[in-house]
């Protein structure tokens, strides 16, 4: 019983960081109906940009929230620049864009900084408590407690201010916000910052726990995918609680389910989608599309 509440433990913790970077798959499906195929690789170049900060002799905590800005700048940026001039194109031509954007930044990363694996500093503190035989440790409750800060924070955002209150009305139904006076493409370029941002915490998240290289965010990416679908890609909570059933159960594969082991935990987050889609498409959370005929 210890042993398996063991890998419960490591499993929310790997589970809340896929749920960040399926957070930020969210908000931007949310808000423009994309599913960005580069939002891996926008994390991975923010903590590219955190590693900078931090060798240049700029402290990890003051490094973050100068990331984070940067981060936002950027999800901005692309919007306007590579997002914008598309939005009403097919839904193919989207995502082919979003594919070359990907395979640009990877690109611009590995030319800028080299495909050479390089140390990212922990954040947190080594060891850990023990809870009745179950060690968790210190880094394991520390991304917990940032990615439910992250929660916290969105909530309030989308909640409790005005405009947290635009952003909503945008995602619902951007004609109709248009005809009330919103300016719909600057709250867009809002979302696609606020996306990054998220997405950025993840990157800095994982590094600590992988190594950071151009590929990094890859393998995460697949996993944030199965998080974002299993909870619904219109729900940031569905995101989170994706994510950490996705982690818990690779953790549980990997570890219980011989044919599985080490080398083949990656095939759990594709059963998972492929599952979801036979058996209810939108998710745990997520609504069922209604047309009217």
């Amino acid at each position: 019983m210890t042993e398996l509440l063991q890998q419960v433990v490591e499993g929310v913790g790997s589970g809340a960081v896929y749920a960040s970077l399926a957070l930020a798959l969210v908000l931007i499906h949310r808000f423009t109906g994309i599913v960005n195929f580069a939002q891996g690789e926008l994390a991975m170049i923010s903590t590219y940009v955190a590693w900078q900060l931090v060798a240049s002799g700029m402290s990890f905590w003051l490094a973050l929230p100068v990331t984070l800005v940067v981060s936002f700048a950027g999800g901005m940026l692309v919007e306007r620049i590579v997002i914008r001039p598309v939005q009403n194109a097919p839904e193919l031509t989207m995502v082919i864009v979003t594919v070359g954007l990907f395979i640009f930044v990877n690109a611009m990363a590995g030319l800028i900084w080299s495909f050479t694996v390089k140390d990212f500093p922990q954040p947190f503190p080594g060891g850990g408590i023990d809870l009745s035989g179950v060690r968790v440790d210190w880094s394991t409750l520390g991304i917990i407690a940032v990615v439910a800060a992250v929660m916290g924070l969105l909530y309030l955002l989308f909640q409790h201010t005005s405009s947290g209150l635009v952003m909503r009305a945008v995602a619902c139904n951007p004609a109709s916000a248009r005809l009330s006076g919103i300016r719909v493409g600057r709250v867009l370029m809002l979302g696609w910052g606020l996306a990054a941002t998220v997405g950025a915490v993840s990157g800095v998240l994982v590094a600590p726990l992988l190594f950071l290289e151009p590929n990094m965010m890859g393998g995460v990416l697949i996993y944030a995918f199965a998080a974002a679908t299993l909870g619904g890609f219109d729900s940031p909570v569905g995101a989170v609680v994706g994510g950490l059933c996705v982690g818990v159960a690779e953790t549980l594969a990997g570890a219980y389910v011989d044919v599985v082991g080490a080398d083949l935990k990656v095939g759990v987050p594709l059963v998972i989608i492929l599952a979801v889609l036979l058996v209810r498409p939108q998710g745990l959370f997520g609504r069922a599309a209604v047309e009217r005929a």
